[in-house]
């Protein structure tokens, strides 16, 4: 059962990139889609935007990705060098 589950959620991921590249349709954009895969039904649900949030809001304070191996200090060469 769960092994279609990331192929349905793909499908509509690359539908919403179509209609975004077309400019076609109503787009997900300030909607949380929410899929029962059980039930096989769709649901929407509006999203507020948060101005006070760090990344999309008002005063961003994250304005950039980070780099992860120096941040969870990760040094995948050090071991092939011993």
């Amino acid at each position: 059962m769960l092994g279609v589950l990331p192929g349905t959620v793909g499908l509509v991921q690359a539908t919403e990139t179509v209609k975004l590249i077309l400019g076609q349709g109503e787009l997900l954009i300030g909607r949380l889609l929410v899929y029962d895969a059980l039930a096989m039904s769709f649901r929407t649900f509006k999203v507020r935007r948060d101005p006070a949030c760090p990344v999309c809001g008002d005063n961003p304070s994250i304005t950039e990705l980070i780099d992860y191996k120096a941040f969870c200090s990760i040094d995948h060469g050090a071991a092939a060098d011993d």
